[in-house]
């Protein structure tokens, strides 16, 4: 599919000493303005927290069909780079999420982005950071030594795009795709382990931070949380986990279960409508505030 739009390839969001540059592409409703200005949904890609690319959804989607989707209901689009696994571990890539964010907003204007609506949407790892990102609180994303991104001396060696503020706004609203969401039980596996950086005890308490489980809290933003009831790669028990977790601390979620699909849908005949359905929410949970 297509729609109208402004796109704006491979932005530097930031620059870490020992690190490459990382990107991220930014799609922009043509109707929006610094008179008129759009919200945005930062997306994330999956890949098991060591793999993926910013530029490429879920095979079973049309290329940009997530962002095409939202740049046409009016909403602005930007698909971030974040440090892997084998670049560097928990929580750096959480620092770079949150670094994306500051230069959106700190651009805002700039590309007509009403900087007080930003949500966050991502498939598989990408979901997990995204909720992290709505609900971990601000110093889990600023451990310089386990993020690997310090010099020794404990300073950090980010150079962000953007200048980054104490008390970052809060997230607006979350959208996750068949994410982990307590890798406490899930840290021995390989994948979760290199995000981790081991697998020892020692690192449970390590996996408990890096659980968007743990941070749930009362004035959370709201949350969709879609996932295939036969999802072979992470067990649908994590999605009903966040959902029920978030409803007990007086939040708001909202679960849909895909009957029969895998792990990011695949087997569903048609995902294009699972993409309509979290633009919809978006939409609704992104919507200007009536004075």
């Amino acid at each position: 599919m297509s729609s109208p739009g402004i796109v704006h390839e491979g932005l530097t969001y930031a620059e870490i000493q020992g690190f490459r540059p990382l990107l991220l592409d930014l799609h922009i409703p043509a109707t929006a303005s610094p008179e008129n200005p759009v919200p945005l949904v930062v997306w994330m890609h999956g890949g098991a927290f060591w793999a993926g690319d910013r530029r490429h959804l879920p095979s079973n989607l049309a290329p940009n069909a997530v962002f095409d989707t939202l740049v046409a209901a009016g909403i602005a689009a930007a698909t971030i780079d974040y440090r892997l696994s084998g670049e560097a571990r928990f929580p750096a890539q959480l620092d770079d999420v949150r670094t994306a964010v500051r230069y959106l907003r700190s651009n805002a204007a700039r590309w007509g982005i009403d900087a007080t609506r930003v949500g966050v949407w991502g498939e598989s790892a990408g979901g997990t950071l995204g909720a992290l990102a709505a609900l971990a609180p601000a110093d889990t994303a600023n451990d310089d030594d386990a993020s690997g991104a310090s010099d020794g001396s404990g300073v950090s060696n980010v150079s962000s795009v953007s200048s980054v503020s104490d008390a970052d706004p809060p997230l607006a609203a979350a959208a996750l795709w068949c994410s982990p969401t307590d890798l406490v039980p899930l840290r021995h596996f390989s994948a979760i382990a290199a995000f981790l950086g081991g697998t020892g005890e020692e690192f449970e308490a390590v996996a408990a931070q890096a659980s968007p489980t743990t941070h749930v809290r009362r004035d959370a933003p709201p949350f969709l949380i879609m996932h295939g009831d036969a999802d072979r790669t992470c067990p649908v028990q994590q999605a009903e986990a966040l959902h029920e977790a978030l409803l007990a601390a007086g939040a708001r979620s909202e679960l849909a279960l895909v009957e029969g699909a895998d792990h990011v849908f695949k087997g569903h005949p048609d995902a294009q409508r699972l993409v309509e359905q979290v633009v919809a929410f978006f939409s609704r949970e992104l919507a200007p505030t009536v004075p």
